[in-house]
């Protein structure tokens, strides 16, 4: 097998139809309602139709919930609310339909699809079509250490371009992503920390599970350790994910990749995807015209990354809990943009009246 270059990608990815856009505006325009009068959804309904090459755009029929699930050394140090080693906890949670996004996926009959990438737990504690694809058991330490070797950062890559490829084959027409991890906003802050040239305290941010001023304070030094280790290895996003990553992280950049590859639209929750979403830019600078940001998750970094894609958040809900809740909360309002745009009748233009003969003249 060949080595992996994420800067391949720059080549297989194409921005959605324009042409198709351009014909989705001109139908709005038609419609009975004012041009300008649905707002934003205005401009949702011509992006998915230009993601679909259709017009009228198609419904969402088929979304689904992907979570990437990893555990991260880093946690050791205290910067996160949550025990280290504990994010099986956070997927079991979900799996027996305890957690947030558990209830909003039930309640939107939206299927939730869980990949362990890097679990710090024995393998025997969840289901075998969570646990079989993982990469590795938790990750290093960022601050001293890398967090994956070369190949493992390469394999969590190409499990994340797998789970699209098997999204995209089975139908899948739009994916809500988000991270089920314990540690996992730090080294989301050190990758767009270090992309986006920045100072540690400007990116850090307290985390799903909320955190106290010192613990604040450790993961600054931690995000500061850890971009020392990131600055000399920018110019390769590889080696980048090795060094201040995770195997989620790296698995969720291959998924945003490969989804864009697929022409598969993605809805982005919170730090984490938002990390990854910037990896996948520095990669190939098409690929943002097929996410959308789900909501603002009040993490620093986040907002840092988002500016920089210039992607602005569908909704800002002040929900701080990951795992895919907010975006998925945004989902409905994605459905909502096609259903307006698909199914609101076109304006009657009225009839000519035909042109006045003109008088005879009385000098023939």
């Amino acid at each position: 097998m060949s080595r992996l270059n994420l800067d391949d990608f720059s080549d297989l990815i194409e921005r959605p139809d324009g042409g198709v856009r351009r014909d989705a505006e001109e139908r709005r325009e038609r419609l009975i309602v004012p041009p300008g009068s649905l707002g934003r959804l205005d401009e949702l309904g011509e992006w998915l139709s230009a993601a679909q090459a259709s017009v009228p755009v198609k419904p969402v029929e088929r979304p689904r919930v992907v979570l990437f699930a990893a555990d991260h050394g880093v946690a050791g140090l205290g910067v996160s609310g949550r025990e280290p080693g504990s994010a099986h906890l956070l997927v079991r949670g979900v799996l027996e339909g305890a957690s947030p996004v558990s209830v909003l996926a039930r309640r939107t009959g939206v299927p939730v699809r869980i990949v362990d990438a890097g679990l710090d737990c024995d393998p025997g504690l969840l289901p075998q079509d969570v646990v079989r694809h993982r990469v590795r058991r938790g990750s290093g330490r960022i601050d001293i250490e890398d967090a994956l070797t070369a190949d493992e950062a390469e394999a969590a890559v190409r499990l994340g371009m797998a789970v699209a490829d098997e999204e995209a084959d089975a139908g899948t027409d739009l994916v809500v992503l988000g991270d089920l991890s314990v540690g996992g906003t730090t080294p989301a802050s050190t990758l767009i920390a270090a992309l986006c040239g920045t100072d540690a305290s400007v990116v850090t941010g307290r985390g799903g599970a909320g955190i106290d001023d010192l613990a604040w304070m450790r993961k600054c030094a931690a995000v500061r350790d850890a971009l020392r280790r990131a600055r000399p290895v920018l110019g390769d996003q590889l080696e980048l994910l090795a060094a201040v990553g995770g195997a989620d992280l790296a698995a969720t950049t291959g998924f945003l990749l490969q989804s864009a590859v697929r022409r598969m639209p993605v809805i982005l929750d919170g730090v984490v995807s938002a990390a990854c979403a910037l990896v996948g830019q520095r990669a190939a600078f098409r690929a943002p015209d097929w996410w959308l940001a789900g909501h603002l998750s009040g993490e620093p970094a986040q907002a840092r990354a988002l500016d920089r894609m210039a992607l602005n958040p569908l909704l800002d809900q002040g929900v701080t809990v990951g795992e895919g809740t907010g975006a998925l909360l945004a989902l409905p309002l994605v459905q909502a943009a096609a259903a307006l745009a698909a199914e609101l009748p076109e304006r009657e233009e009225p009839e000519k009246r035909p042109e006045p003969a003109e008088a005879e003249s009385d000098t023939d």
